[in-house]
C-alpha cells in the first residue's frame, strides 16, 4: 500500500542495523565507534571483494598487466562503494554533481598513493599482489573513511 509508513527504507534499516550493532559494543567502544564508521566497513569490505574478484580475473586469468587489472577493479569498486555509502550510509541528499566531484578527487588521490603507489611498490618488492594489494586497501581505508565523513558527504 503506498501511504503505508510502516515501510522503512533499505536505508534507513541500515542505519538502524549499524546503530543496533554500536550500541552493543563493548564500552568505551559503543561511544567511540560511529554507526557511519561500521557502515563504511560493511560496504566497503563487500566492495574491496568486488575489487579483488575483478583483479584476479583480470591479472590472475586474462593476465592483463597489473597496474591495468589494479586501476578497473578500483574503478568499479569505488563507483559502487561511492553509491552505495551515499545512499546507505551516510544518506546523503546533496547535489549529486558537486559531491561527486569532491568525491573523484578524494579518490585519485587515493588511488595515486595508496592503490598505485603502495599496492606496486610492495609487489615490486616481491610481495604477492594479493597481499600487496590489501596491505594498500588498510591504507585506503583510513583515508578514505575519514575523507568520506568529512569531506564529501559532511552534513
Amino acid at each position: 500500500m503506498r501511504g503505508d509508513t510502516s515501510r522503512v527504507s533499505a536505508a534507513e534499516r541500515f542505519h538502524r542495523f549499524c546503530v543496533l550493532v554500536v550500541r552493543r559494543l563493548p564500552a568505551p567502544l559503543n561511544s567511540v565507534v560511529a554507526p557511519t564508521f561500521l557502515g563504511f566497513v560493511l560496504i566497503n569490505t563487500f566492495t574491496f571483494g568486488v575489487d579483488l574478484a575483478v583483479l584476479t580475473v583480470l591479472h590472475g586469468g586474462f593476465r592483463v598487466p597489473l597496474p591495468v587489472a589494479v586501476t578497473v577493479g578500483y574503478a568499479g569498486a569505488f563507483g559502487l562503494a561511492y553509491y552505495l555509502n551515499r545512499t546507505l550510509n551516510f544518506r546523503s541528499h546533496a547535489a549529486v554533481g558537486p559531491q561527486l566531484t569532491v568525491y573523484v578527487a578524494v579518490v585519485i588521490v587515493n588511488y595515486l598513493a595508496f592503490i598505485l603507489g603502495v599496492s606496486s611498490g610492495l609487489a615490486a618488492l616481491g610481495v604477492e599482489y594479493h597481499l600487496a594489494r590489501i596491505v594498500a586497501g588498510g591504507c585506503e581505508a583510513i583515508y578514505m573513511y575519514s575523507a568520506m565523513r568529512w569531506v564529501v558527504f559532511r552534513r
